[in-house]
């Protein structure tokens, strides 16, 4: 489990952990849509198994943005008097905004691991 995640961060492929799903890595910000290969560079795996794969991947994205904005939550939560300062709601925006781009690379990345190719 441990190793999987590991890969998942390393941007490795799911099958051989050697070959990279994205041309650059997961932490690379551009300004333009983030560039994903279609097959393993190593043992040739199809990332995008149909048109349309990637779908279930903005489900994936949306939970880590709630993730994200509840752990924003509780660590600035001892900053505030009040339990639930509207102060914090553009905090939490600017957490979610800033990290849109790992997001998209994260939640395809997370995608294509969970829908992998086991081998015997």
């Amino acid at each position: 489990m441990i190793t999987n995640i590991l890969n998942m961060l390393g941007n490795k492929c799911p099958n051989c952990k050697k070959g990279k799903i994205f041309e650059k890595g997961l932490l690379h910000f551009s300004f333009s849509f983030p560039k994903m290969h279609e097959n393993c560079a190593n043992c040739g795996t199809k990332f995008e198994k149909e048109p349309g794969f990637f779908f279930g991947a903005m489900f994936v994205s949306y939970a880590l943005g709630v993730a994200e904005a509840l752990i924003t939550y509780f660590i600035c939560m001892p900053f505030f008097e009040e339990t639930f300062d509207l102060r914090i709601i553009p905090i939490i925006g600017v957490v979610i905004l800033s990290l849109t781009l790992v997001n998209i690379k994260l939640s395809r990345i997370i995608w294509i691991y969970i829908f992998r190719d086991f081998k015997a």
